[in-house]
């Protein structure tokens, strides 16, 4: 009996070594490839809900939500398959730095590796909620403090009083600390890139502004950034990405600021598709796919046309893109 318990433990953890090297979104970028990671699932009981689910994969809240529309949130059916998001396009930015885009809640981060070889490291985060948005800027790195002390700023601590919640003028480093044991300070009075002392929350419009990071994420980050490092904040609901001359389109919900949800993607990814058409106009293009994406929003890097350059690449359009309506 004690043998087939270790023969069991054994195989647990080796079917668990998958999920933990996915969960550090490691990933390497290739010569003219804007699509990295691959897509993974997993099955969901009744007793967690998609929240439990992201935090165990270190994925984002809205990542999960997004790409499982058929998921109860809060009461999935036992067993469901919940897909993890991995598979991403890169946003249209410089690869250098950091490179944040609000509207996925996502933190890219570029350098090269020991081997000299071109890598993106790829985290969730969270952002500033709907009435203390993040700002759109390019800047740098100014600071970097491991258990950084809390000075919560008078406009933070007059509302957390209007509720009754009393904030000191410095809060110690700690388990009660909001910021986290790393913190990354920006060239942009304020605002910071940090950890948190409630995993619960990554993926979600509700800091003050600041990028927050799940613990493991910013500690991996914050030994490897160094002062000065480029940082590039944008605000990119849709994103398009060639791979092996196959055009994806990936679409997130459009985040809500001051109160007011941000214009829809249809006009701005018609707009992006008419351009590419112009310099190349020799792409296919399923328009049906377009507005299936489009409509879905799962965030979830969808193919919607193909560079032909032969018959055979017309029967590819034809068969494996035209014919599949599962997207």
């Amino acid at each position: 009996m004690k043998r087939v318990s270790v023969f069991g433990l054994l195989l647990l953890g080796l079917c668990c070594l998958p999920c933990l090297a996915q969960n550090r979104h490691i990933l390497t970028s290739e010569i003219n490839t804007d699509l990295v990671g691959r897509n993974s699932s997993t099955y969901v009981s009744r007793e967690e809900t998609l929240i439990d689910v992201a935090v165990r994969y270190q994925l984002g809240y809205n990542m999960i939500r997004s790409a499982n529309p058929g998921i109860d949130a809060w009461l999935p059916d036992d067993g469901s398959r919940a897909l993890l998001p991995f598979n991403v396009i890169l946003p249209d930015a410089p690869r250098k730095g950091i490179v944040i885009n609000t509207a996925e809640m996502r933190l890219y981060f570029y350098r090269k590796d020991e081997q000299n070889y071109n890598t993106v490291t790829v985290y969730p985060i969270s952002v500033g909620r709907r009435d203390w948005a993040t700002p759109l800027t390019e800047t740098r790195v100014t600071l970097r403090i491991e258990h950084p002390p809390w000075y919560p700023p008078e406009s933070i601590r007059a509302e957390h009083a209007a509720r009754g919640d009393v904030l000191p003028k410095i809060v110690p480093a700690g388990p009660d600390n909001p910021l986290g044991d790393y913190l990354l300070a920006l060239a942009i009075p304020s605002y910071l890139i940090h950890g948190t002392n409630k995993r619960f929350g990554i993926g979600m419009q509700v800091t003050h502004g600041c990028i927050r990071m799940y613990p493991e994420h910013i500690e991996e980050l914050y030994n490897l950034v160094s002062v000065n490092t480029p940082v590039t904040i944008v605000n990119q609901p849709y994103k398009f990405g060639w791979k092996d001359e196959m055009l994806y389109l990936e679409v997130h919900h459009p985040l809500e600021l001051d109160g007011v949800v941000q214009e829809g993607n249809r006009t701005g990814v018609v707009d992006k598709l008419t351009s590419i058409l112009e310099e190349l106009p020799e792409v296919l293009i399923d328009w049906n796919r377009v507005d299936r994406a489009i409509k879905n929003a799962t965030g979830v890097p969808v193919l919607v046309g193909i560079q032909p350059h032969s018959l055979s690449d017309f029967e590819f359009y034809r068969n494996h893109i035209r014919s599949d309506r599962s997207n």
